[in-house]
């Protein structure tokens, strides 16, 4: 796919246009040159290493991306952490991968979608651990489809996934997550739990109409839970909204390889953004740092919110998807099940 068709998704524009390519060009070298020159670096943590000792989190899409990143991430500040998907091969990797680190770890298959999943594996989770005091709620689903070539179905699974299965797992996990609930002590308080949301709902978004209600939905899920759950339960619920973000399953489908080269060229900070980024967020909410914090959204995008997406033809829309589609299929494992 050519440049001149990427700027859907990530090209900004004000009233007066788009910048100039060069200008862009220049600026993005330059921002690129001090991004790698900090990767080699490495990015070290700016909690302590202990800030989550003793505590256990349950995260679903805990496997791969930015779910496996929270779980890398909990399990180095001290946390235990369960990790819940559908596909068994992914869990055991990450598994394997968590405690070569010395985390304790331990994977559950579930759909999020399903009560009986959602219950089993939380009670499973408490009955390995003990407690559970962390939720994350990081299980999605997306692809690239306009509204008229969107099926009921495709509208209906994202919405399932995202939206019913936030509330399913929130809801099977009250009773553990509940001020005064099992595995808490009497003068302990609450539990948190963290949605991984989008920024999508914020304006409108190209191609994005179902993930785009499924995210408003979590956002909603979010604001009222932290309400009624703060109040009755002491149970603080806040949401991150991560933005485009490098060596992710999302990333590889809104930007895969055809165009993810150029996207960071696009964007206000002129980079992607790290997992790493998104994981050191949720670390703030769920430790005593964010102990006040309850019914936020944390958009961590490098401000591609505050951007005017331009449009995209839908041909090009189109061919991108079903190549995007056929590689998902041609891989050994994450084959959909349902037919989007």
């Amino acid at each position: 796919m050519s440049r001149a068709t990427f700027p859907a998704l990530f090209i900004p524009q004000n009233d007066n246009g788009v910048r100039n390519e060069k200008e862009l060009e220049a600026e993005g070298e330059s921002h690129r040159g001090r991004d790698a020159e900090k990767k080699r670096e490495g990015m070290e943590s700016p909690f302590k290493a202990d800030i989550l000792r003793g505590k256990v989190g349950l995260i679903t899409g805990g496997g791969s991306g930015i779910g496996f990143e929270l779980s890398t991430q909990f399990g180095k500040h001290g946390a235990s952490v369960a990790i819940m998907g559908r596909r068994k091969s992914v869990l055991d990797a990450a598994v394997s991968s968590l405690r070569s680190l010395g985390i304790q770890a331990v994977g559950f298959e579930g759909d999020v979608r399903k009560p009986e999943d959602a219950r089993r594996v939380v009670e499973s989770t408490f009955q390995h651990f003990g407690r559970i005091d962390i939720l994350v709620n990081a299980a999605a689903g997306n692809f690239l489809a306009s509204p008229e070539d969107l099926s009921p179905n495709g509208f209906r699974t994202v919405m399932d996934i995202d939206a019913v299965g936030t509330f399913t797992m929130c809801h099977a996990a009250l009773k553990y997550l509940m001020k005064g609930g099992l595995g808490r002590g009497s003068s302990e308080g609450g539990g948190s739990i963290i949605n991984i949301s989008a920024t999508l709902h914020y304006t409108a978004a190209w191609y994005q109409i179902h993930v785009s209600a499924a995210k408003a939905a979590v956002d909603a899920l979010a604001r009222n839970l932290a309400l009624e759950w703060g109040t009755d339960y002491d149970i603080r619920v806040n949401g991150i909204a991560p933005g485009p973000i490098a060596d992710t399953p999302g990333m590889s489908k809104l930007a895969p390889d055809e165009i993810n080269s150029k996207a960071r060229d696009y964007m206000p900070l002129f980079k992607l953004g790290e997992k790493w980024d998104i994981a050191m967020a949720a670390l703030y909410l769920v430790s005593d740092a964010g102990k006040f914090v309850n019914g936020t959204m944390i958009p961590v995008d490098g401000g591609l919110w505050l951007s005017k997406p331009r449009h995209l033809q839908k041909d090009a829309v189109r061919q991108l998807s079903r190549a995007v589609e056929k590689r998902s299929r041609d891989k050994p494992v994450g084959v959909p099940s349902s037919k989007l």
